[in-house]
C-alpha cells in the first residue's frame, strides 16, 4: 500500500467515524425528541381542527347520516380509515431521528389493508357479480379523488413542517408516511359524507386518493427533510 492509499483510507475512516458520532449525537440529544414530538402533536391537533372547520363549513355529513350509522357497510369504512390514521400518525412520532424508524407501527399499517381486503371478500360473496362493477365505480369517485387530497393537504404541510425540527433517517419515507397520516385524517372526515359505502368502492378509490398525498409527501420529504 502506497502513501496516497494510506492517506485516502485514513481520510475515509475519519469521515466514517465523524458521521457515526454525528448520528449518535443527534440520537442522544434529549432536546430533539421532546421538541419534535411537541411540534408533531401541535401539527396533528391543528391539522384536525382546520380540516374539521373546512369540512363542516363547506362539505358536511351526508343527508341520511342517521340511517347510515345503523348500517354495517358505512361503519366498516371507519374500521379501515381510523386505524390507518392512528397508525400512520404513530409511525411519524417514531421516525424523527437518524437511528429511529416507524418500527412495528409501520408493520401494523398492514392491518387496515387486510381488513379492507376481508371486507371486499365478504362483499363479493354477498353481492351478485352483475353488481360488482357498479358498486366499484360508485357515484362519488370524483368527490373522493378531490376532497381527500384537498383536505389532507393541510395536515400534510403541518406534519412536514414539524418533521423539519428533527432528523429522520429516510427523508422520502418520512414524507410519504406524513402523506399517509394526512390521508387517513382526511378520509375519516370524507367517509361521513360519501354515499358509496361498498368495500368495492373503498378499495378502488380511497387508495388512489391516498396515493396522491403519499406521493406528494414523498417528494416534499426529499425536498425539505434531508439533512
Amino acid at each position: 500500500m502506497n502513501a496516497a492509499q494510506r492517506v485516502h483510507r485514513g481520510t475515509r475512516g475519519c469521515l466514517a467515524v465523524t458521521t457515526e458520532e454525528l448520528i449518535r449525537g443527534l440520537a442522544a440529544d434529549r432536546m430533539i425528541g421532546p421538541r419534535v414530538s411537541s411540534s408533531l402533536l401541535i401539527a396533528m391537533l391543528l391539522g384536525v381542527l382546520l380540516v374539521s372547520l373546512i369540512f363542516f363549513s363547506a362539505i358536511g355529513f351526508r343527508q341520511d347520516i342517521g340511517w347510515a350509522l345503523g348500517t354495517v357497510r358505512f361503519l366498516f369504512k371507519f374500521v379501515v380509515v381510523v386505524p390507518l390514521a392512528v397508525l400512520a400518525v404513530g409511525g411519524i412520532f417514531h421516525d424523527t431521528t437518524p437511528v429511529a424508524s416507524p418500527g412495528w407501527w409501520a408493520r401494523l399499517l398492514l392491518l387496515p389493508a387486510l381488513l379492507l381486503v376481508l371486507g371486499v371478500v365478504v362483499e363479493l360473496a354477498v353481492v351478485p357479480s352483475s353488481q360488482w362493477m357498479t358498486k366499484a365505480i360508485g357515484s362519488n369517485s370524483v368527490n373522493c379523488m378531490t376532497i381527500i387530497p384537498t383536505l389532507g393537504a393541510i395536515p400534510l404541510i403541518l406534519f412536514v413542517r414539524a418533521l423539519r425540527r428533527g432528523a429522520p433517517a429516510n427523508a422520502g419515507l418520512s414524507g410519504a408516511l406524513a402523506g399517509l397520516a394526512a390521508s387517513g385524517i382526511a378520509a375519516t372526515f370524507y367517509a361521513t359524507n360519501c354515499f358509496d359505502d361498498s368495500p368495492l368502492f373503498v378499495i378502488t378509490w380511497y387508495p388512489l386518493a391516498t396515493g396522491i398525498l403519499v406521493l406528494s409527501g414523498y417528494f416534499a420529504g426529499l425536498r425539505y427533510l434531508r439533512w
